[in-house]
């Protein structure tokens, strides 16, 4: 048992780390989590274990959304010192939310592999195009929109978010920014969102995990303990390094810089999706 913890350890150590310090700058200056860095990382460095590729994804999912819970709180706590946070927002949209997260959770753990990897390819490859296409996000002028319009939203937002393993920001901040928020106060929002959705998901993705055979040593369900004791202390220290940047650079360059990071990441899982089939 020891030589296999050594043998994980050894083979995720590097991919956690840097997980961990690209995360956690992405989730204070993007609002998303750090889940869309660390998802493709650790779905890379469990490859390596010999693990049953279909839980590799599973596994990925679960683990990102633990270091989600802890990313999001700095991140958020940076983003309220600049008065970026909607707290009317957080009221309205909050409960649909945490139902998608119930309901993408479920979904991640059941359904295969394959089908997560499709599921985040997508989105991220879509939220892209319109991050880095549509002009506009200079002004702070939000629509108003009926509260069953929100909660269709927050369940989407909730469900995809939880079946990707990310924080909410990667759905959640084009949601805001075509409603007519403020880039920076829909990255704000979105940060604080991350907790919502990273706590329920990780406590669905440990009980669906449980039981499971073939998962790699210091797993709880679909969780690895090991592989988010890396990365949490990263993430919570350098989220506060991405709100530094988030609040000093121009809002067209943080759009841009969301929607080509989005659009690297989803091409790398196309090209995952190709290989697999």
């Amino acid at each position: 048992m020891e030589g296999q913890i050594l043998e994980l350890l050894s083979t995720i150590a590097l991919p956690s780390v840097a997980a961990g310090v690209v995360g956690g700058v992405l989730a204070g200056l993007l609002g998303v989590g750090g889940g869309i860095v660390i998802v493709p990382a650790l779905y890379f460095a469990l490859s390596l274990t010999g693990m049953d590729a279909a839980q590799v994804m599973q596994l990925s999912v679960g683990t990102s959304l633990t270091t989600i819970i802890f990313t999001s709180l700095s991140s958020s706590l940076g983003h309220y010192r600049k008065g970026a946070i909607d707290f009317d927002l957080l009221k309205l949209w909050g409960p649909s939310i945490l139902v998608g997260v119930v309901i993408g959770g479920v979904l991640g753990g059941l359904v295969s592999g394959l089908a997560l990897i499709a599921v985040f390819a997508v989105v991220a490859l879509i939220v892209a195009l319109d991050m880095i296409l549509r002009g506009g996000g200079q002004i702070d002028n939000p629509r108003t929109s009926s509260r069953p319009v929100m909660a269709v939203f927050g369940v989407l937002a909730g469900t995809i978010s939880a079946m990707m393993g990310i924080g909410g920001g990667t759905v959640c901040v084009p949601i805001l920014n075509i409603l007519g928020y403020d880039i920076r106060r829909a990255v704000g929002t979105s940060a604080a969102i991350g907790f919502i959705i990273g706590l329920p998901g990780a406590i669905t993705y440990v009980l669906t995990g449980l039981g499971h055979d073939g998962l790699p040593p210091l797993s709880l369900g679909y969780v690895n303990l090991a592989a988010a004791a890396v990365i949490i202390p990263l993430t919570v220290t350098f989220a506060r390094v991405g709100v530094a940047i988030a609040h000093r650079i121009p809002r067209r360059a943080l759009r841009l810089s969301f929607g080509l990071f989005l659009l690297v990441t989803s091409m790398r899982m196309f090209l995952d999706l190709y290989r697999a089939m």
